[in-house]
């Protein structure tokens, strides 16, 4: 099944963030860590149900999943949920940053 991916408008400021940040210190590296990462999210429209669900799961009553992208030390971790043929993608997160709560 293809499912029609949605980054929310946090996902998206956070995107814009790590990229900012990246480009920073390295230019080159922040576009190629810009382009993978796009390439993740866009490879959820595949059999999303394959990422697991993410320790955030059980504070929410939906069921929030997780993608984890990039190098060791670097893995960011894209939250999204599932909703029918529709996945919205909520969170991109360094994977150094506490994790979501209800709050």
């Amino acid at each position: 099944m293809i499912c029609h991916v949605i980054i929310q408008p946090q996902a998206e400021a956070e995107i814009e963030a790590a990229y900012l940040w990246k480009h920073d210190n390295a230019p080159q590296a922040a576009a190629r860590w810009f382009a993978d990462i796009a390439e993740a999210i866009n490879s959820l429209d595949e059999f999303p149900a394959r990422c697991p669900l993410a320790p955030e799961n059980e504070h929410f009553t939906q069921e929030i999943r997780q993608l984890l992208h990039g190098p060791r030390h670097d893995v960011y971790r894209i939250l999204f949920t599932i909703q029918d043929d529709t996945v919205h993608v909520l969170h991109v997160r360094h994977g150094a940053q506490q994790h979501l709560t209800e709050d």
